[in-house]
């Protein structure tokens, strides 16, 4: 059997243009205005590298390492180090943050130093002052020339070709309508190495596009040669608006892993999440539901340096199929959660698009397979939507050290929202969702499952410091900081709380309603070790 990716192609423009390609050697910048067809690369100034600096840097070019591309968000500067396939990755004391100007340079820290991200590594500093780039420097004296510079406004950000041989890709700054379908007829996807020369793109039909994500028909002529899964592959994709001009792209199309033939669904229910600094709650969270039917756990980590990445390695070498995607892009819940979809696709029947703060209660006590396959009898039943429980802080002051399914037993009465599990090869092509749902495909519809079957714990108030932490820059999908007099009446925000990050002085007590201690007599009297009464994420704690 052939895996798919040595008959999938690279891609090629023309056998003139890949001639020049790889004659010339060179690495096109994206630098551009929005909406404009010509652009100007964002060339490095001569006053970034010093004269004392030069030798250095070359020392710095011999290993291979160099700056890829930047990418400016409100309220930071994104770096992607490239690397060549043999260096390790840097460390936080080897990097310093550069930013210069003809007259001056000043250095600070990175704000995090990430893990490798296709063939990069991300840095990410600090937003320069006026009149000043961003670089970084290695081993406080080898300065790397700075590359080309993106706004994330207006960006395509990732790429991924599908079984169809579609392209995906995540953009950016279209401003679409939320939840609803637009007119792809006044979109054209764009390939190629310089997406500014339109004598080397290539343009295809958009097949659809709503909210970030746009679906292109790929190009045959690009579809000859095996694609690499190592990203170096210099091809990008973007989005043309008709009369207008091309966004600015990092986007590389990655293959999807996926065997071709495709063989049968090796998992009957997976889970996926997103998660930032939420390494505490993921040992209990990933235990549990493999304890009631999960098979494997999908980690799409958004921009966590609390040590993720030492848990997860924990958790797979005690057998559990984890695999841990960095998606760095801020506040792009709905497109990881596309993307995640389209990953699962090959591999899960199911898939439970669940927080780490969110627990699959069954009352009944049977397995989650039974229960989705008594719940979904009919063939086109495609999505079963849970009902959230809230719970609150249940009159504790410090985190509880037996987790959160035994230590917070007291929620609000009446459920607020859903959160769903779906069948991913039934979802729409335009993959349009709404964090808590998905659209499907015609003819297939999705059912609302009865609380006394399956209900979600949410345990969304938490001691104070849990829930300061997890709210003040995260409070609501469009709120950057909870302190901004904006959606002030979105739910995510505490109920009245406003805009204060103060906690209120009965805020232990708040959330409560109802007495609900189920979950927890079911966990301590499935998972409690008879010896010492600890839960085995209390163990695993004590190990790390």
């Amino acid at each position: 059997m052939k895996d798919r990716r040595n008959r999938c192609p690279l891609f090629v423009i023309s056998r003139c243009a890949l001639v020049l390609l790889f004659l010339s050697g060179f690495t096109f910048s994206t630098h551009r205005l929005f909406f404009t067809e010509r652009y100007h690369p964002n060339l490095v100034a001569s006053w970034i590298t010093s004269t004392t600096e030069a030798i250095s840097t070359e020392s710095t070019a011999a290993r291979g390492i160099s700056i890829g591309e930047k990418v400016l968000f409100p309220d930071q500067v994104m770096i992607l180090l490239k690397y060549p396939p043999s260096s390790p990755l840097l460390t936080q004391h080897e990097i310093d943050c550069v930013y210069s100007s003809p007259n001056s340079s000043r250095r600070s820290s990175p704000l995090s130093i990430g893990g490798a991200y296709l063939d990069h590594q991300i840095v990410r500093c600090k937003l320069p002052p006026r009149g000043m780039i961003a670089s970084v420097s290695l081993n406080a004296h080898e300065l790397l020339p700075s590359g080309p510079t993106h706004d994330w406004k207006s960006l395509a950000y990732e790429a991924m070709i599908d079984r169809d041989n579609t392209t995906v890709v995540f953009v950016k700054g279209l401003n679409l309508r939320p939840g609803k379908p637009s007119n792809a007829s006044k979109f054209r996807c764009v390939y190629g190495s310089d997406l500014s020369d339109p004598k080397l793109l290539l343009r295809s039909e958009v097949v659809s596009i709503a909210q970030e994500i746009v679906r292109c028909k790929t190009p045959s002529s690009l579809l000859n040669v095996p694609l690499k899964n190592d990203n170096s592959n210099p091809i990008k994709v973007s989005i043309k608006i008709n009369g207008k001009g091309i966004l600015d792209s990092i986007a590389r199309p990655e293959l999807k892993a996926s065997p071709d033939p495709p063989v049968s669904i090796q998992h009957r229910v997976c889970a996926c999440t997103m998660v930032r600094n939420q390494a505490r709650f993921l040992q209990e969270w990933i235990m549990y539901h493999a304890r009631i039917g999960v098979d494997r756990w999908f980690i799409y980590d958004n921009n966590s340096d609390d040590d993720i990445e030492n848990i997860i390695e924990s958790l797979v070498n005690q057998n559990y199929k984890i695999t841990r995607h960095l998606w760095p892009w801020i506040k792009t819940q709905e497109a990881g959660f596309a993307h995640c979809a389209l990953r699962a696709q090959d591999l899960c029947e199911w898939v439970a698009f669940i927080d780490v703060d969110e627990f699959l209660y069954l009352p009944s006590g049977v397995r989650l397979e039974t229960l989705i396959r008594n719940q979904t009898s009919k063939p086109d039943v495609a999505e079963l939507r849970i009902s959230c429980h809230n719970f609150g802080p249940s009159g504790l002051k410090k985190i509880p050290p037996e987790g959160v399914m035994v230590g917070y037993k007291c929620r609000l009465g009446l459920p607020e929202r859903h959160k769903s599990i779906v069948r991913p090869e039934k979802l729409n092509p335009s993959l349009i969702n709404m964090v808590h749902h998905f659209d499907l495909k015609d003819g297939f519809k999705y059912v609302n499952v009865d609380r006394n079957l399956m209900v979600i714990n949410h345990y969304k108030f938490q001691v104070w410091e849990v829930f300061k932490e997890k709210f003040y820059r995260r409070v609501a999908t469009y709120v950057s900081d909870w302190q901004d007099e904006e959606n002030v009446g979105s739910k995510d925000r505490a109920p009245g709380l406003g805009t204060r990050a103060v906690e209120p002085g009965d805020w232990t007590s708040r959330f409560c309603e109802v007495n609900d201690s189920r979950l927890r007599d079911w966990v301590l009297k499935r998972f409690s070790d008879p010896d010492t009464g600890l839960l085995p994420w209390q163990k695993e704690e004590r190990v790390l």
